[in-house]
């Protein structure tokens, strides 16, 4: 199977990562008149699909035990069902954050949430292996959660220039974050357990778990939605190609990243890898603001809080970095 042949590669790879999981969700953002439900389907097919295309070129360039098809034969089958549950969980927890997009925006969502996938992640991780300076990671959480708080105050204070602010999309936010802090210990089961799963089958794995709980998760949804009434299949078969195309391209640009940071991951120090890892929310952000103006009009009040915000979760990255470094 491919590997970065040096840092500078797997540096490359990670930031291409990064820039990848902060910029999906503008495929979302881009469709119009298209619920969420609906392009998620889409979605959830795209990464999937990308994740098996890069498995079976870059994830068997070799004849040995790493080879794509001759790792999943010999892996252990809790490896892989304990994937696929991490799978389930994610598919989930990131339902819930595009969701969350839909009623707040990129600006929002995806640092409230990722902020909180980093508390309860660090602290989950800390518990399973106490390994790491203790002190570093307690302020880095610490952090983190400023970074929330001062989001969600920006986020509050666009009331006060006539936008339209929703309570429960935070509390989705907030669900979707602890959700997202925890199906990363599912997948690191199956990636080091016994015969385990190379990182290319992880990914497979992971959005094959992703994909078949949509079954679950989004039918669900799409029954007893969260905004809006409720809709059909009949909706996603005469929705408009643009919608299914954003759908796919989102999907692949997610997938294209988790390969990336996957594979690059192991040839970094856990420091760079989570460093660069944990910053996509900061480039979702960014696309929010910058690019779909969703803090336009607002106050000074609101741009203070978001600058605090940025600097509160870069010290939070390089803090829980620093501690595992």
């Amino acid at each position: 199977m491919f590997t970065p042949s040096s840092l500078t590669v797997a540096l490359f790879m990670m930031i291409i990562s990064a820039i990848c999981w902060g910029s999906w969700a503008n495929t979302f953002k881009g469709v119009k008149k298209y619920r969420f439900e609906l392009f998620y389907w889409d979605y959830a097919i795209g990464i999937f699909l990308i994740s098996l295309v890069l498995a079976l070129t870059m994830g068997s360039t070799g004849h040995d035990s790493s080879n794509f098809l001759n790792n999943i034969q010999s892996a252990d089958t809790t490896n892989i069902i304990s994937t696929l549950a991490g799978g389930a969980i994610f598919n989930l927890a990131n339902l819930l954050l595009v969701a969350a997009i839909d009623m707040a925006g990129l600006a929002v969502a995806f640092p409230v949430s990722i902020g909180i996938a980093l508390v309860v992640g660090t602290i989950l991780s800390y518990v399973l292996q106490p390994k790491g300076n203790g002190l570093f990671l307690a302020i880095g959480v610490a952090c983190a959660l400023i970074a929330v708080i001062l989001d969600g105050k920006a986020y509050g204070s666009l009331g006060s220039a006539g936008r339209t602010v929703s309570r429960k999309s935070i509390v989705i936010c907030v669900v979707s974050g602890v959700l997202m802090g925890l199906w990363n210990p599912f997948v690191a089961y199956g990636a080091t357990r016994g015969n385990a799963l190379t990182p290319y089958s992880s990914v497979v794995f992971l959005t094959l778990g992703a994909l078949l709980s949509c079954f679950i998760w989004n039918i669900y949804f799409m029954k007893k939605p969260l905004v809006g009434e409720p809709v059909s299949f009949s909706g996603f078969f005469s929705g408009p190609p643009s919608g299914h195309l954003l759908g796919l391209a989102g999907g692949l640009i997610w997938g294209l990243g988790t390969v990336f940071n996957v594979v690059a991951g192991k040839a970094t120090t856990f420091a760079i890898s989570y460093a660069i890892g944990q910053s996509a929310p900061m480039v979702a952000a960014l696309w929010g603001v910058l690019a779909w103006k969703e803090f336009a009009g607002s106050g000074s009040r609101a741009k203070v809080y978001l600058a605090m915000m940025f600097v509160f979760y870069v010290l939070a990255i390089l803090l829980v970095a620093r501690a595992n470094g």
